[in-house]
């Protein structure tokens, strides 16, 4: 079974108060579905036309579990409050074997 990430790049922030609420929400929605927290913050380094951006990548147990998780009624509460607050980029990807 492969395991299954959230790849998220934050194209822009547009209310800091929404993402921290957002925030608040999704981290226990994401723990509850398994997931663990790979990678968080700026880029510190761009290659191939690259942006210096915010990016977050969560790995799950698996792929089933990474949709599950962003299916979740507790997930889509964190969506909510997010609203309008970011423009961002999600891909749910299925890891290797």
């Amino acid at each position: 079974m492969s395991k299954g990430y959230w790849v998220t790049a934050y194209r822009e922030t547009k209310d800091a108060a929404k993402l921290a609420a957002y925030a608040q929400l999704a981290a226990p929605a994401i723990a509850a579905a398994g997931g663990k927290f790979i990678v968080r913050g700026p880029a510190e380094e761009v290659r191939e036309q690259g942006v210096k951006q915010r990016t977050v990548v969560i790995e799950f147990p698996s792929y089933e579990a990474a949709l599950a998780a962003y299916d979740s009624d507790a997930y889509k509460e964190a969506l909510n409050a997010l609203g309008d607050g970011a423009e961002r980029d999600l891909r749910i990807v299925r890891g290797f074997e």
